[in-house]
C-alpha cells in the first residue's frame, strides 16, 4: 500500500507539472480571460471522440475508487486511483505541451501565473486527498482547466495593479506631448484602417500608430511610452474589446479627440452573446470624443450617429453606397470618393482604389478621419492609391511555383472571409487557374458559428474552389456546407499538412486563399 501511495504521488506531481504547462499556454493564448481555458478544454472533448472516451473512463474510475474506499477495499481502490490518474494525465490527446505555432512565452506575467496555478493545484489536491484519499490526484488533474480559470480571477486583478505604473506613465506622456488622439474600433477592419489612416496622414502630420494588435490597456500604454515623443501630432489608437466596459476604460485612460467605428459584426458573439451587447460595447468609444466618424450603412451605427449629434458632438458620416447622404461616400464600383468639405461648398470627388480583397468602408472611415482633422481630401488623395496592407489580412504574395497566395490568416469574421473569397475567385478566373481555400473555419461566433462556417464552405463550392479543411473545430460545419461539391473537400489535422497539397492543387497559375488560422490550442 505504501509503495502504491508513493507511485501515485510521483505520477501526480508529473501530471500536475504537465497540466501547468499545458493550461498556462492555453490561458496565454486566450488573453488570460477567466472562463476560456475550460471552454477550450471542453472543445477538445467534444471534437475528438478519443478524449470523450478518456474523460468518461477517468470519471468512472474515480467513482469506482470512491466506492471501493467505502467498502474498505483500500489496495484495490489505490490501484484504480492510479489508473484514473494515468488516464486523466493524458487528457486531452492532441493538445501539445509546447505547441508549434503558438508556443508559451515565459513573460513575467506567465511566471507569476505559473507559480500561483502550481500552488492552487497542490493545495486543492492536498485538500481533496485529505477528504477522499489517493483518488484526489486524478480528480485534481481532471479539474485542472477549471482551476486555471479560478486562479485567473485574482491574478488578473493583481496584474492590473502591478501594471498601473505603466498606465500612469503613458497618461503623463500624453498630457505632456498633447497629440490629437484618434481611436478606432470595430468588429473587423480596425487594424487595416489604422494603417490606412497613418499612411494617409503621414504627409500632413507627425503620426504615431499603436503597433500590431496592441489594442488593450497595457498594449496602448506601451505604445505611448515607447513611441509617442515630443513633436508627435497625431496618435492613432486601435481599441479592442472582449466585453462591455473595456473600451470605456481605454477611453478614460487615452481620451480620444476623434473616435471611429469601422463596422459592427458577429466576431464577438461567443463572448458577448448578442449583437446589441456588441453595439453597446463598441459605442463606448464615442462617449468622450468630441468628433466621431461613423459608417451609416448599418442601422445601429446610423442611430448612433444621430445620438452623438444630439449630444453636441461633431459627426462625420461615411458610406459605401453610391448617392448616400453622407459626408464621405466611397463608391468602389466607380473608383471614386465624394467628400462634402467641412466648411461647406461643392462636394469634392477624388479617385480611390479599393484592393480586390479589401473593404471600401475602411477607406471611407480613413477619409472621414482626415476630414475630421480638417485635412483637404485632395491633399491625401494621391496616398489613397498605395494604401499599405495589414500583415496576414488579405495580404497578397506569390509562391515560388508562380501561384498567388492570399494570406488572410488573421481574419475570422464572415464578412471579411466572404470578401477575401470573392477577391480570390476573381483573381483565379483572371489567371485561368484553380482556386484553393485552406481554412479551419471561423470561431468566437457563438450560436451562429456552425451556420456561418457552413455558408462559407457553400460559397467556396459555388465559386468552384477546392476546400481544404484544417482541424476539427469546424470540420462538421464545413463538410456540411461543401456537400455535393465538384471537388470534394479534403481534411487535415494541421495546416502544415494542407500547405503542400494546396500548392500542388494551385500549380503555377492558381490562387490559394488561407482563410483564418486557428492557433494549435484549438482541436
Amino acid at each position: 500500500m505504501t509503495l502504491l501511495i508513493i507511485v501515485t504521488l510521483v505520477v501526480a506531481l508529473v501530471a500536475a507539472a504537465l497540466a501547468v504547462v499545458r493550461w498556462l499556454r492555453v490561458a496565454q493564448r486566450e488573453h488570460y480571460i477567466a472562463g476560456w481555458v475550460g471552454r477550450i478544454a471542453w472543445l477538445w472533448v467534444v471534437r475528438r471522440p478519443i478524449n470523450a472516451v478518456l474523460l468518461a473512463a477517468s470519471v468512472v474510475l474515480i467513482a469506482l475508487s470512491v466506492i471501493l474506499v467505502a467498502t474498505q477495499a483500500l489496495i484495490t481502490s489505490a490501484i484504480v486511483s492510479l489508473a484514473a490518474l494515468v488516464v486523466a494525465a493524458a487528457l486531452p490527446i492532441g493538445l501539445g505541451l509546447r505547441g508549434t505555432n503558438t508556443r508559451l512565452n515565459w513573460t513575467q506575467r506567465a511566471r507569476r501565473l505559473a507559480i500561483a496555478y502550481s500552488a492552487a493545484i497542490v493545495l486543492v489536491g492536498a485538500l481533496l486527498w485529505w477528504m477522499l484519499g489517493p483518488v484526489a490526484a486524478a480528480l485534481t488533474i481532471v479539474l485542472a482547466p477549471v482551476l486555471m480559470d479560478a486562479v485567473l480571477v485574482p491574478l488578473n486583478a493583481l496584474e492590473k495593479r502591478l501594471s498601473h505604473k505603466y498606465l500612469v506613465s503613458a497618461r503623463k506622456r500624453l498630457s505632456q506631448v498633447r497629440p490629437t488622439v484618434v481611436a478606432i474600433t470595430g468588429s473587423y477592419g480596425k487594424t487595416s484602417t489604422k494603417g490606412y489612416v497613418a499612411h494617409a496622414l503621414a504627409g500632413s502630420f507627425s503620426v504615431v500608430a499603436s503597433p500590431a494588435s496592441f489594442n488593450n490597456l497595457m498594449g496602448l500604454s506601451r505604445a505611448v511610452n515607447d513611441r509617442v515623443v515630443p513633436g508627435t501630432e497625431v496618435f492613432i489608437a486601435e481599441m479592442g474589446v472582449y466585453g462591455p466596459g473595456e473600451i470605456r476604460e481605454l477611453s478614460e485612460s487615452f481620451p480620444p479627440d476623434i473616435a471611429a467605428i469601422t463596422t459592427i459584426g458577429e466576431a464577438h458573439l461567443a463572448r458577448m452573446k448578442t449583437r446589441e451587447v456588441i453595439v453597446a460595447a463598441k459605442s463606448e468609444i464615442t462617449e468622450r470624443a468630441k468628433t466621431v466618424v461613423l459608417p451609416i450603412d448599418q442601422p445601429e451605427l446610423r442611430t448612433l450617429a444621430d445620438k452623438c449629434e444630439r449630444e453636441g458632438k461633431r459627426v462625420v458620416r461615411v458610406s459605401t453606397v453610391a448617392g448616400a447622404d453622407a459626408d464621405v461616400v466611397v463608391d468602389a464600383a466607380s473608383g471614386t470618393a465624394t467628400v462634402r468639405p467641412a466648411g461647406g461648398g461643392a462636394p469634392v470627388r477624388v479617385p480611390i482604389e479599393v484592393p480586390g480583397t479589401g473593404h471600401a468602408v475602411n477607406i471611407a472611415v480613413t477619409i472621414g478621419i482626415a476630414l475630421a482633422l480638417d485635412v483637404d481630401v485632395t491633399t491625401i488623395a494621391p496616398r489613397l492609391h498605395n494604401l499599405p496592407g495589414a500583415q496576414h489580412r488579405a495580404e497578397v504574395q506569390q509562391a515560388p511555383s508562380g501561384a498567388i497566395i492570399i494570406d488572410d490568416t488573421y481574419n475570422s469574421n464572415p464578412v471579411g472571409a466572404e470578401r477575401a473569397l470573392v477577391g480570390a475567385a476573381e483573381l483565379a478566373s483572371e489567371r485561368g487557374g484553380n482556386l484553393v481555400v485552406v481554412t479551419p473555419g471561423m470561431v468566437e461566433l457563438g450560436s451562429v458559428q456552425h451556420q456561418r462556417n457552413r455558408d462559407f464552405a457553400a460559397s467556396v463550392t459555388a465559386h468552384g474552389g477546392q476546400l481544404l479543411i484544417v482541424g476539427r473545430t469546424n470540420r462538421a460545419a464545413l463538410l456540411e456546407g461543401a456537400a455535393g461539391a465538384a471537388h470534394p473537400p479534403l481534411v487535415f489535422d494541421r495546416r502544415v499538412q494542407a500547405v503542400q497539397v494546396a500548392l500542388d492543387q494551385a500549380a503555377d497559375r492558381g490562387v490559394i486563399l488561407y482563410e483564418n488560422d486557428l492557433p494549435d490550442h484549438y482541436p
